[in-house]
């Protein structure tokens, strides 16, 4: 419904549409020096100009905000209430500037990141310390989830960066580095007829059903542990799937099978499950991938924030 009042300084208010920051400043300086050509030597300008800027701001505004004679100047009741409001003013343009050159250069704003969960045991928690240490300003959203739900939040734009296990393949359009690479291990059951010193070879293995998170979820994983069985003319026998490290390894402690895991994940410490090396462990990266077209300008910061691989 279009509203029917009227504003009675209606004209004052596009008056203030003309008036510009620098007439503000060089009232303020006018007003806290009181004197004219003081003003002007702080402003580094003559006398005459800033004069007729005092002059023209007076008559933007109807009012008169200073009273003059030929060596001091003397704020008007207007002047004082004016003075006041010209500082706030000043000051909330000055700080808009600073907000928009420090969001510009990745300073301040928001950065959304996902990961795998197991990533929180190794690559996250440092990463998110150098983060926040070198922008405090930027709020930095972290989200931990499956791998699959990474690839399409990262390609959708709903992070602006993922940390997952290596790509199995190029995409089009993302970039990615390692930043964490470990050795698997592998979990076993408490009293298990593994459990004992030295690593374990694939030969030693062999007899025992694995648990694994499918190869269309970790694909890289699921490479690495075919690699390790392949060592010795072997294949895995997968005796179950499912999608998140963490569940695997409490399976293991259920007693359901053996599973090859990253090393970082005996941080969980889940009763009921031992780890053990293995011979010529083969190693899983973790990689932090992003959009190339992704103008977020707090990006490159936290890409050159993980750029040292966490060993």
């Amino acid at each position: 419904m279009q509203s029917n009042t009227i504003y009675p300084h209606d004209s004052f208010r596009i008056g203030i549409d003309v008036i510009d920051i620098r007439q503000l400043r060089y009232f303020v300086t006018v007003a806290e020096t009181l004197h004219f050509g003081r003003a002007a030597e702080l402003l580094h300008v003559t006398q005459p100009p800033l004069s007729r800027q005092i002059a023209a701001l007076e008559k933007e505004l109807g009012v008169q905000l200073l009273e003059r004679d030929s060596r001091h100047a003397q704020l008007t009741a207007a002047g004082q209430r004016f003075l006041t409001d010209s500082r706030a003013v000043l000051t909330a343009f000055d700080q808009a500037c600073r907000n928009a050159q420090k969001a510009g250069a990745g300073e301040l704003g928001e950065l959304s990141v996902g990961f795998v969960m197991h990533a929180a045991y190794s690559s996250v928690p440092p990463l998110t310390r150098r983060f926040i240490a070198a922008r405090p300003g930027v709020q930095l959203q972290l989200r931990e989830t499956m791998p699959l739900a990474l690839r399409e939040g990262l390609l959708n734009g709903t992070f602006d960066a993922i940390i997952t296990f290596g790509l199995a393949k190029a995409e089009p359009g993302v970039s990615s580095i390692v930043i964490h690479r470990e050795p698997l291990c592998l979990a076993i059951p408490e009293q298990h007829a593994l459990d004992g010193d030295g690593p374990v070879s694939p030969d030693m293995l062999a007899p025992y059903p694995l648990l694994a998170a499918p190869i269309t979820v970790t694909p890289s994983m699921r490479q690495s542990i075919a690699d390790f069985f392949a060592r010795a003319g072997l294949e895995p026998q997968i005796r179950l799937e499912t999608q998140l490290q963490q569940t695997i390894v409490s399976l293991v402690a259920e007693g359901i099978g053996v599973a090859l895991v990253p090393q970082s994940l005996q941080k969980l410490g889940i009763r009921g499950v031992k780890f053990r090396s293995l011979l010529d462990a083969p190693l899983v990266d973790q990689v932090l991938a992003w959009r190339t077209s992704n103008l977020n300008p707090a990006l490159p910061h936290f890409v050159a924030t993980a750029q040292p691989v966490i060993d």
